[in-house]
């Protein structure tokens, strides 16, 4: 989420279906043109094989992201990169896979989920070195893989903690604007406690029927569940004010999902959007008004950027219009820049790109100011 585990996660179950239904169904959104929100458009990582998931620290002196670079692995590994000299460093162990960073906004410390502990890990990535050297092909499929945990490191990738220790996916970690809490995503309660029948028929089917969003402290104590249901829950990400939370909900059946926001003790769950296909990946913009999100409404691979009011009151109102990927938005702390990951390259390969965004236009266009 958060996450390539966000990207195109449960991308397998977008398929036919929601391609069918793209066609025919008349969707509440109100249109606008790229031209209307962002400007400067550039494209940030290149060398990288692909990269994705920028977040920045509060100051906005460093900006943290996962990317696929070394051939010995072929997974992802955190960077850490000095947005004032450019400087760019691994902050992830290099062993097993990677995804979901974050800056603190006070220390220098880097959030980040990991299998680095899992004792197949190494074998894990020869397997999928081999995989890909025979030439197999298949679709992207996030795994969820028992063996993330969610960690804490300095900006040197020294004093690696591990913050939640529990098996099961741990994972779309971040933390609050204070710095004192984290809310995360997890299917721990499938290793840890006594599922129905039901449940565990449907965890063996699809280990994300059972991820819920989780909030602890900083250090990793005091862990609640927030959301209980036998559909993924993830994503999180706090508001401005450290109030609420925002997250994607998926559908029973694994084709749809929708955005909701809810206070951080899990009171107040309120549906956000309601364009019945693929909306995930919301970002609060830091003036706290509205939710940048990426949805699928013109079809079933073409994920698009855009925006609603923070009470879901207003039309949706479309922000990217490139065919292909456009997702995982974020926005600068000071709200003038927007960050996204795309595959509009020659490669069609995800890659960060980055412009300057008009908040009084988006404003406008959801009639909020």
């Amino acid at each position: 989420m958060k996450s390539f585990t966000h990207m195109f996660s449960n991308i397998n179950a977008l398929l036919f279906m929601n391609g069918l239904l793209s066609a025919f169904v008349f969707f509440a959104v109100a249109q606008a043109s790229a031209a209307d929100f962002i400007s400067e458009e550039h494209q940030l990582s290149d060398k990288e094989v692909r990269v994705g998931e920028a977040y920045y620290r509060a100051d906005m002196k460093w900006m943290a992201y996962q990317a696929e670079v070394a051939e010995e692995n072929p997974f992802y590994q955190i960077y850490l990169k000095n947005l004032e000299n450019g400087k760019v460093q691994q902050v992830s162990p290099g062993t097993g896979k990677t995804t979901c960073s974050w800056v603190h906004p006070l220390q220098e410390k880097v959030l980040f989920s990991s299998t680095h502990d899992d004792p197949d890990a190494k074998a894990k990535m020869t397997a999928e070195i081999e995989r890909r050297k025979s030439g197999e092909r298949q679709s992207y499929a996030w795994d969820y893989d028992e063996f993330y945990d969610i960690y804490e490191t300095d900006f040197q990738g020294g004093k690696i903690k591990n913050l939640t220790n529990t098996l099961g996916y741990d994972a779309e970690a971040s933390w609050s604007p204070d710095g004192k809490l984290i809310a995360f995503a997890s299917n721990r309660r499938a290793y840890t406690e006594q599922l129905s029948e039901e449940e565990a028929a449907l965890f063996k089917k699809d280990p994300s029927s059972l991820i819920d969003i989780y909030i602890m402290n900083a250090d990793g104590s005091n862990v609640k569940g927030l959301t209980q249901n036998n559909t993924y829950d993830g994503g999180p990400f706090f508001s401005p004010d450290g109030k609420r939370i925002v997250w994607r909900r998926f559908s029973a059946n694994g084709r749809e999902a929708e955005i909701f926001t809810m206070n951080i003790d899990g009171s107040d769950q309120k549906q956000i959007t309601h364009l019945n296909m693929m909306s995930w990946a919301p970002f609060y913009h830091p003036s706290g008004k509205y939710i940048i999100f990426s949805t699928n409404v013109h079809g079933h691979r073409n994920f698009e950027l855009y925006i609603v009011d923070v009470d879901g009151k207003k039309e949706p109102v479309r922000v990217t219009d490139k065919e292909g990927f456009d997702g995982l938005p974020v926005f600068t702390p000071d709200g003038k820049y927007l960050t996204w990951t795309s595959d509009r390259t020659p490669e069609k390969k995800g890659h960060l790109f980055h412009a300057k965004w008009n908040h009084e236009k988006a404003l406008e266009s959801l009639s909020l100011n």
